[in-house]
């Protein structure tokens, strides 16, 4: 991203923006889809509430629930993601609004459906799914659901009180990009412009070292301003949490976040434990040559995503990535690949930097339809990681939906970041293969570490280690203002890195950035897909197609098989530590090979 003021949405090439026609044609499409939910919900409500009592009836039910649930999706993607792309236009906001409204509205008049589900004798559910066994993972959670179902009446308020529950959420949003005003900073009597974004994709890295650190400093000089209005705002979302837990006979907000994860508290756990207490060293040992290799005074908090050589961090264009994506994925067939260039050819990604932008990357995947990537494009080579990332969601999600229902087609939460974080693994493989001297090698494995594991290891995975003593502190009937917070990351920061990196003040605002804290037990997930895809790649590369045609096989399962059984589909057992425990010895022999190249280059 260049160092100039960001362009607004309609300055920006439109041939690089995701082309939204598939979902709807234009706004009169959109809005007769409105008025088609509505009818078909109506109708619904009318054929089946206080009906669900035959097999029969219930087969014919779902195929008209999953129905409005994919044409109610729809809507909600065609206002969500363009809002998402300008946060700053008022129409844009005010459609999202509405949808999210009308969401709530569709929820409450269909929650009933589940809710009759969970009261009917179990040997009723197993006749539905021996009549339907693609709805065999949907029936899974409702089995699930049991243990926490309210009556019918209940659901139905929770479920219209759902456009009140992602408030917290939207607040946040519009506090960053509609409220905050990042101004300018100076370095080297310069004065560069600060946004959000341009702090998340540029400036945490920047190969400028007083540039870095000034642009950090005003940074978190307006991210103070606003601690307690987020503060706040995360209260109320963890106090729904909590209470909602409550009303569903969960002792702890934790165990209730995980039931539909299907993941055990000891799973979640371990998670956590081993990677704070296991990678902790061997990243405290990389960032402290990185320190040295650049001849710093110390490692502070903003300097943790440098690159191990700013030499070799070129700028790579959009079509290069797009080459150098297609080859990192020939190993998993044509089909694979093939999928992977008809998102560009197709234009399921949306590109550019500009105002009103949401930071990060995701994937979406309106049912009946095609996914879509929303990232912001830098020319570097995180960009390509990030792109790359995004793009296993696609390949999960296009193979899953064509083996299963809407209501069976998504992966798992506790699965979710499997795909994503496989083909970072995927575009590593290829640099390594590719890379024609010690520098050039010592580099890709450099971004194996920052881009991939860094990522999904440290930064998600601190988050975790934040929330789990936030949701112990709401367990345990207590509160927390800002100042709490600040106190709580710090001390998780500080329980990882150690002595190794110097935390300046500031460094306990990173809470405020992620708006991962209001998704639930997410964050942990990220490192635990990548246990996954980090073995399933091993094997690929010892064991060749058998292993790739798993990782495929595992890819089409959606929701059909519980965490546990699918990962054994890839090849890997989440049951014990062994997996984790060999990814992160798999770490710390590339920390000590990136050591060994920089001896060798250095002389």
């Amino acid at each position: 991203m260049s160092e100039t003021a960001l362009p607004k949405r309609q300055e920006v090439d439109p041939k690089l923006t995701w082309d939204l026609t598939p979902i709807f044609a234009d706004e009169f499409a959109y809005t007769e889809a409105i008025k088609q939910v509505r009818a078909l919900t109506k109708d619904f409500v009318h054929l089946y509430q206080g009906k669900l009592t035959e097999p029969a009836i219930i087969v014919d039910a779902l195929g008209d629930y999953g129905s409005i649930i994919e044409l109610d999706s729809k809507i909600g993607h065609w206002a969500f993601m363009p809002y998402s792309t300008d946060t700053t236009d008022p129409k844009l906001r005010d459609r999202q609004i509405k949808a999210t409204a009308l969401d709530g509205e569709i929820g409450g008049q269909l929650s009933f459906f589940q809710a009759e589900l969970t009261q009917l004798p179990e040997e009723v559910l197993d006749a539905v799914v021996a009549k339907a066994p693609d709805y065999a993972g949907f029936f899974r959670q409702i089995k699930i659901a049991e243990k926490g179902a309210l009556a019918p009446a209940a659901e139905k308020v929770l479920a219209e009180l759902s456009p009140v529950f992602q408030a917290p959420s939207n607040i946040r949003d519009q506090t960053i990009f509609g409220d905050m005003d990042f101004g300018t900073f100076t370095a080297h009597g310069k004065t560069y412009p600060l946004s959000f974004v341009m702090y998340e994709e540029n400036y945490q890295k920047h190969p400028d070292t007083e540039v870095r650190r000034a642009a950090y400093a005003k940074f978190n000089q307006t991210l103070r301003r606003y601690q307690n209005t987020m503060a706040a705002g995360y209260l109320a979302q963890v106090t729904r949490e909590k209470i909602t837990a409550t009303m569903r006979g969960y002792d702890s907000v934790i165990d209730y976040l995980l039931a539909d994860q299907e993941v055990s508290r000891a799973m979640f756990d371990r998670q956590i434990d081993v990677i704070m207490h296991d990678l902790a060293p061997i990243m405290r040992k990389y960032i402290t040559h990185v320190k040295e290799l650049w001849g710093l005074d110390h490692i502070g908090y903003t300097d943790l995503q440098i690159d191990i050589d700013p030499a070799y961090s070129p700028t790579i264009t959009l079509d290069q990535a797009k080459q150098d994506i297609e080859k990192a994925t020939a190993i998993m067939g044509h089909d694979y690949q093939a999928q992977m260039m008809q998102a560009f050819t197709d234009h399921w990604i949306d590109f550019p930097a500009n105002q009103g932008k949401d930071s990060g990357a995701y994937t979406a995947g309106p049912y009946g339809v095609h996914p879509y990537v929303e990232m912001t494009w830098s020319n570097s080579l995180p960009a390509v990681y990030t792109l790359i990332h995004e793009l296993g969601h696609t390949a999960q999600m296009v193979l899953s939906e064509k083996a299963h229902n809407i209501l069976d087609a998504d992966f798992n939460d506790y699965l979710v970041e499997s795909p994503s974080t496989f083909n970072e693994l995927l575009l590593t493989h290829y640099l390594d293969q590719t890379a024609k001297d010690p520098q050039m090698k010592r580099f890709a494995l450099s971004r194996l570490l920052n881009d991939t594991y860094f990522h999904n290891f440290v930064t998600h995975l601190l988050e975790a280690a934040f929330q789990r003593k936030v949701y112990q502190r709401i367990d345990a009937g207590d509160s927390f203002d800002a100042a709490a917070l600040n106190a709580i990351k710090r001390q998780v920061l500080t329980d990882f890195w150690g002595p190794a990196v110097e935390l300046e003040e500031g460094a306990e605002l990173t809470w405020m950035r992620q708006s991962h804290y209001y998704m639930g037990l997410y964050s942990y997930s990220y490192s635990a897909g990548l246990t996954v895809a980090t073995q399933a790649f091993q094997a690929i590369e010892q064991q060749g197609q058998p292993a790739v045609d798993r990782w495929l096989r595992y890819l089409s399962l959606g929701d059909s098989l519980n965490p546990v059984a699918a990962a054994r589909v890839a090849g890997v057992d989440v049951t014990t530590d062994a997996a984790l425990k060999q990814t992160i010895a798999f770490l710390g022999r590339t920390v000590d090979e990136i050591i060994s190249l920089s001896h060798e280059i250095n002389g």
